[in-house]
């Protein structure tokens, strides 16, 4: 089997806030600072989604990256972008919205999607800000 590995990448917009109900106001600022401002705080993240398969003799592709573009937006932007993750995500319902967090509930809403469309989720990298990001193989 000859694998190819296409990234495809997405942008989409989000507010959140980290905070653990178990815990006063005084820990919580200690332990996310910012990211626990009352009012809430956005990020710009950006998404790399890469998938892994054989091209297909007929077409050239792993996988039509159109068909791609469309799950993500589908199952990741129009879900999430201009949203508050913490109110308005229903994946994201009960979970802390840290990038480590956001990245597991992307992969768990992309992964069938993909592997019905034949192809295979190997990655994905969510940066949160141009110096932070998290990578993702699923299951590891």
């Amino acid at each position: 089997m000859k694998n190819v590995y296409v990234t495809r990448r997405a942008r989409f917009n989000a507010a959140h806030k980290l905070w653990n109900d178990e815990w006063d106001a005084a820990k919580n600022q200690a332990v996310f600072g910012k990211c626990a401002n009352p009012n809430w705080h956005g990020h710009n993240y950006e998404l790399h989604v890469t998938i892994k398969g054989e091209p297909a003799p007929e077409t050239g592709y792993c996988m039509n990256l159109v068909d791609l573009k469309h799950i993500i937006k589908e199952r990741v932007e129009d879900p999430i972008d201009h949203k508050n993750l913490n109110l308005d995500v229903p994946f994201m319902k009960g979970k802390m919205t840290s990038t480590e967090v956001l990245i597991i509930a992307i992969w768990e809403q992309l992964e069938p999607a993909i592997a019905a469309a034949g192809c295979h989720l190997h990655h994905l990298r969510l940066y949160e800000t141009e110096n932070n990001y998290a990578d993702y193989y699923g299951g590891e």
